[in-house]
C-alpha cells in the first residue's frame, strides 16, 4: 500500500491514535501508528514530544517499523530530551527520537507515557485533527476523583470539570455513568493547508477540558468579567500623581482630540519593554525601581509592557477628563475569541476605546510605532472584553479601510540603447506596511532590516536588474509616511530581431499572485488587512528606439470589494505606467472565493502585459 483511496495523493495516514489521560493514576498516554506512502512521508519518523520537564516525565517510550514483508525492526536507541525553552517559572522540553529503517510502506508505531506528580492535575486537550488523514482515533479522560484539593491561579476551589468539543463527522463526547469522558472518530480530514487561512482555533477539530470554579459558561463570563473589570480598573486608575503628570501634556484650551493625541505622544515615548526587553530583578533593586502594579508605577519607571502602556494611556486620559475605555482582544494572529472556551487566558493585548466627537476611536498604545487612530490588523476584527458605560461587556473591534494601508512606488527608470537600465525608487508606506517595518527596525539592526528589505523587493523584480535599499526617510517619525528610497540597476528587457520587451508592470514583473492556482476553497479566507496599492514608473527610452506597442489599458472590478486599473501615457520617448490595485476586504467566506479566483486570474493576467519598442533604422552610407 503506497497510496489511500480516503486520502489522494497524501504522503502518509494515520492508521490509528489513542490518547488516555488519567488524572488519579496522573499520567497521560499515546499511542500512534501511521503508514508511509511516499519519501516525503519518512520524515514521521522523527517523533517529537513537548512537555514541561519540572512537573511531568516520559517514559516507557516503545516503538517499532514494520515492512511491507513483515520484518519488525523494534526502536533501540536511546531518545533524546532536549530544552526548547527555559525561564525562572517554567521548563519546555522535548523527548526525541527516530524509529529506525523506515522505508515507503513501512507502518511505524510508537507508544509512550507522560507522568505528572500527585499534586498535580492535566486535563487534556486533544488534538483531532492532524497534519494527515487520521482513519481512526480513541480517546479518553478519567477526571481527578478528588476534586476538593484542586484550585485554579488564584486559589479558589476548582472543582466542576468542564469542556469545549469542536469537531466533524457528528462526533459526539460519550460520558458514562463512572464519570469517564471518550471520544470515537473516524476518517478525520488533515489540518486544512490553505494559504491566507484564519487561526486554526475556528476551524481545527480539538477537544479542550479544563476545571473551573463556575457551574456554567453564563456564570463564568459574569463573574469573570466583574473581576476583570475591577482588576483593569484598579490598574488604569488615574492617581493624583498622573493628573499631576496630565497637566504638564496637555493644555486646558486643547480640544478632547488633541488631549488624546498628546497624550498618545507622550505614551509612546516610553519604552515598550516588549519590543526592548524587560528589565530584572537585579537591575530594577539597582535602579531602586519596584515590580510594576499599576499605571503610576509605569508612568514613574518610563517603562512598561505593552499591556502596561495600554493602560497606562487609559489612566492618564482619565485623568485629563476623557471618555475612555480599556478593551483586551484576542489577538487575531494567533487566535479568533471562542466564548465557549471558558478561560481568560485566550485573551492576549490591551488596547483602548476613547469617544471623541461623540464617536468611538480606537487606539493601540501599547503597539510601539503605531499611528493615532490605527490598529495593528491582529486588533481588527478582533473580539474580547471591554468597559462601556453600562459596564463590563464582550465587545468587537472594527476592520480597517483599505486608504488606510498600502504602499505607493514610483520609479523613474532610463534605458541606454544596449539594454541597460538606471534610475531610482521610492516606496511611499502607510499604515500597516509602515508598522510592519518600524517594528522589524526596532528589534533589529540597521543591516539585517535593509537585507530583509532588499529581499522582499527584489522577489517582484525583473530578472537582469538588482534593486538596493539606499535609506529610509522617517523611520522614527510614526505619525508620517515612511519613505524608502531605493536605487535600481542592471539589465531590462528581452530583443528578438528588430523588437525588444521591456515588463509592463515593472514592480510587479515576478510578482506571486495568491488564490490563481487554486480553483475551489472550503475555507475562510484572511489576508489581514485591505489595503491600496499605487505604482507610477516612467521610462526613459534611448532616441533610436520608438514604441511599437504601448501597454493594454485595464479596468477590472469587483464590485464592493477590490478594482485594478493600468493606465499608461506616452510623450516623446518617455512612457509613464500607472498601476492601481485596491482591495477592501479583509475576512471572506469561502461563497466568494470564486469571485476572488477570478479577479486575481485576471489581475496575474494584466500584471504580465509587456511593452514593445522598435530599434529605428540606421542610414547607411555612400
Amino acid at each position: 500500500m503506497t497510496s489511500d483511496p480516503k486520502a489522494p495523493g497524501a504522503d502518509a495516514v494515520y492508521l490509528y491514535r489513542e490518547e488516555k489521560t488519567d488524572d488519579n493514576l496522573h499520567y497521560h498516554s499515546l499511542l500512534v501508528r501511521t503508514k508511509v506512502l511516499t519519501e516525503k512521508g519518512k520524515e514521521l519518523a522523527t517523533v517529537r514530544i513537548p512537555y514541561e520537564r519540572r512537573s511531568f516525565k516520559v517514559t516507557d517510550i516503545q516503538g517499532r517499523t514494520i515492512h511491507s514483508d513483515g520484518t519488525v525492526i523494534q526502536l533501540k536507541a536511546k531518545p533524546s530530551d532536549l530544552t526548547d525553552v527555559k525561564t525562572k517559572e517554567f521548563q519546555i522540553n522535548s523527548m526525541v527520537f527516530t524509529l529506525p529503517s523506515v522505508e515507503v510502506g513501512s507502518i511505524l508505531e510508537y507508544r509512550l507515557q507522560i507522568r505528572y506528580e500527585d499534586s498535580t492535575v492535566s486535563s487534556p486537550t486533544w488534538d483531532i485533527q492532524q497534519e494527515y488523514f487520521v482513519h481512526k482515533a480513541h480517546y479518553a479522560f478519567d477526571p481527578s476523583k478528588d476534586l476538593g484539593y484542586i484550585t485554579n491561579s488564584r486559589g479558589d476551589a476548582a472543582n466542576n470539570l468542564m469542556y469545549a468539543l469542536s469537531a466533524g463527522n457528528g462526533a459526539k463526547m460519550q460520558h458514562d455513568i463512572n464519570d469517564r469522558y471518550s471520544l470515537d472518530v473516524n476518517d478525520v480530514p488533515p489540518i486544512p493547508n490553505d494559504d491566507w487561512m484564519p487561526p486554526l482555533n475556528t476551524i481545527k477539530w480539538r477537544a479542550e477540558f479544563y476545571y473551573s470554579t463556575y457551574m456554567s459558561g453564563a456564570e463564568f463570563w459574569q463573574k469573570e468579567a466583574k473581576r476583570w473589570a475591577r482588576e483593569t480598573d484598579h490598574f488604569a486608575d488615574p492617581s493624583k500623581s498622573l493628573k499631576e503628570a496630565v497637566t504638564k501634556i496637555v493644555s486646558p484650551t486643547d480640544t478632547d482630540e488633541q488631549k488624546a493625541s498628546k497624550i498618545y505622544d507622550e505614551v509612546m515615548k516610553l519604552d515598550n519593554t516588549d519590543f526592548t526587553r524587560e528589565k530584572s530583578s537585579a537591575e530594577l533593586k539597582s535602579e531602586k525601581l519596584k515590580q510594576i502594579r499599576d499605571a503610576s508605577d509605569v508612568w514613574a519607571q518610563k517603562s512598561g509592557s505593552s499591556d502596561d502602556l495600554a493602560l497606562l494611556y487609559v489612566a492618564l486620559a482619565r485623568a485629563a477628563g476623557l471618555r475612555v475605555y480599556p478593551m483586551q482582544v484576542v489577538n487575531r494572529n494567533r487566535a479568533v475569541f471562542d466564548q465557549n472556551y471558558l478561560s481568560l487566558s485566550q485573551l492576549d493585548d490591551y488596547i483602548a476605546i476613547i469617544v471623541l466627537n461623540g464617536k468611538e476611536v480606537y487606539l493601540d498604545p501599547g503597539q510601539k510605532m503605531c499611528p493615532f487612530g490605527l490598529l495593528h490588523w491582529k486588533h481588527t476584527f478582533a473580539s474580547g472584553l471591554r468597559l462601556s458605560d453600562s459596564g463590563q461587556v464582550l465587545g468587537n473591534t472594527p476592520g480597517g479601510v483599505y486608504t488606510a494601508s498600502g504602499v505607493q512606488r514610483i520609479g523613474d527608470l532610463t534605458i541606454d540603447s544596449s539594454g541597460g537600465v538606471k534610475g531610482t525608487a521610492r516606496f511611499i508606506l502607510t499604515g500597516q506596511d509602515a508598522l510592519y517595518w518600524r517594528q522589524l527596525a526596532i528589534r533589529n539592526d540597521e543591516n539585517e532590516v535593509k537585507k530583509q528589505f532588499n529581499e522582499a523587493i527584489r522577489a517582484y523584480m525583473p530578472d537582469g536588474t538588482q534593486a538596493d535599499l539606499i535609506h529610509f526617510l522617517g523611520l522614527p517619525d510614526y505619525a508620517s509616511n515612511l519613505v524608502a528610497v531605493i536605487d535600481v540597476s542592471g539589465n531590462l528587457g528581452t530583443t528578438t530581431g528588430k523588437r525588444v520587451f521591456l515588463p509592463g508592470l515593472f514592480f510587479e514583473a515576478h510578482a506571486s499572485h495568491p488564490f490563481v492556482a487554486q480553483d475551489k476553497r472550503t475555507m475562510l479566507i484572511d489576508v489581514h488587512y485591505p489595503k491600496q496599492d499605487i505604482d507610477q514608473v516612467i521610462y526613459r527610452l534611448p532616441a533610436e528606439y520608438a514604441i511599437e506597442a504601448p501597454l493594454q489599458p485595464a479596468n477590472i472590478s469587483w464590485p464592493a470589494h477590490a478594482v485594478f486599473k493600468v493606465a499608461s501615457k506616452v510623450s516623446s520617448n518617455d512612457i509613464t505606467v500607472n498601476r492601481l490595485a485596491a482591495f477592501n476586504f479583509s475576512i471572506l467566506p469561502p461563497k466568494d472565493y470564486g469571485d476572488l479566483h477570478d479577479f486575481y486570474q485576471k489581475v496575474a493576467t494584466a500584471d504580465q502585459e509587456q511593452l514593445v519598442l522598435t530599434r529605428a533604422q540606421v542610414a547607411k552610407g555612400n
